[in-house]
């Protein structure tokens, strides 16, 4: 296995793409006095889509994920995604945190401070872990299986 350091960087042209699909979004109609009855309430995911493409900063998030340690491995061909933050102290244990279907490793970016750092949070230091958090093959940056 041979790991390279990683950097999220989504272009400009891929955000512009996104935002035009959104403006460009077909609406189905809706069940009059539906609400979430039979799936997600029409106007709720108008307004969700309206932030996404006119309120939401990417350029923060990315930001935000960038300041973890990020890494690509190659693992019998296959890309594997993950960050790799080492825990503070002298003994700090390993430990791998995953998500699930239909997640992504950024709902665990909060609490990778916690782990690795127990102290700054109020904790011990011999509490601290190295964490380690892919992204499942398929989602976020790792490679699609192919078979």
């Amino acid at each position: 296995m041979t790991a390279k350091s990683f950097k999220v960087s989504i272009s400009q042209a891929t955000l512009e793409d996104l935002r035009q699909r959104l403006t460009n979004t077909r609406w189905t109609d809706e069940i009059k006095g539906a609400d979430w009855n039979y799936g997600t309430n029409l106007e709720y995911m108008k307004r969700l889509v309206e932030y996404w493409r006119d309120d939401f900063d990417w350029p923060a998030q990315e930001a935000n994920i960038n300041r973890f340690a990020h890494f690509r491995a190659d693992v019998d061909g296959f890309g594997l995604y993950y960050i790799h933050e080492r825990g503070k102290g002298d003994h700090p244990l390993p430990i791998i945190l995953t998500h699930g279907f239909p997640d992504s490793f950024v709902r665990m970016l909060k609490i990778i401070p916690l782990l690795t750092d127990p102290a700054r949070h109020g904790g011990n230091t011999e509490d601290a872990f190295d964490v380690i958090l892919p992204s499942v093959p398929g989602y976020g940056f790792s490679d699609r299986p192919k078979e």
